[in-house]
């Protein structure tokens, strides 16, 4: 088996101040030191709407979302064709942030990856993002309670 990309997973917490609802975000913290970003230039985002009364999934819609990155995992580590990097659960959406070494090939992956399984509710977008600015941003953005970034 190859080596995987993704070397240590974190999971941060955002609370909404008006609602208290949250956020949960399950991020890539750490990468293989012979891991180049730049091998995979195309972030492409699965979206997954769902309604519920807390903003989170429930149970079914849950083990669902689960079968969906399973099946998915086997053809993105394949080749070290794509990474998982962010998924975020909260306010009716869960969205899984993927970089890939090319977006359309990822969506025929994902064609073929999901062909026998049952339609999952989502959407795709596929967008060039070479330096993974939308995942640096999220990660940069990070505060730790207990040690504040200066303002």
């Amino acid at each position: 088996m190859e080596p995987k990309n993704v070397e240590t997973w974190a999971t941060a917490i955002s609370t909404h101040s008006g609602n208290g609802r949250q956020i949960i975000f399950r991020f890539a913290k750490d990468f293989s030191p012979m891991f180049e970003f730049a091998s995979q230039p195309d972030r492409v985002i699965l979206v997954w709407k769902y309604e519920s009364e807390t903003g989170q999934p429930l149970s079914e819609d849950h083990q669902q979302m689960n079968l969906l990155e399973d099946a998915l995992e086997p053809i993105t580590e394949e080749g070290d064709f794509a990474t998982l990097a962010l998924v975020s659960t909260g306010e009716n959406l869960r969205e899984w942030i993927y970089y890939s070494r090319n977006g359309d090939e990822f969506i025929d992956r994902l064609n073929v990856a999901l062909d026998r399984s049952p339609a999952f509710p989502i959407d795709v977008h596929v967008t060039s993002d070479p330096t993974w600015a939308n995942y640096m941003e999220f990660k940069n953005g990070l505060v730790d309670p207990g040690h504040p970034k200066p303002v």
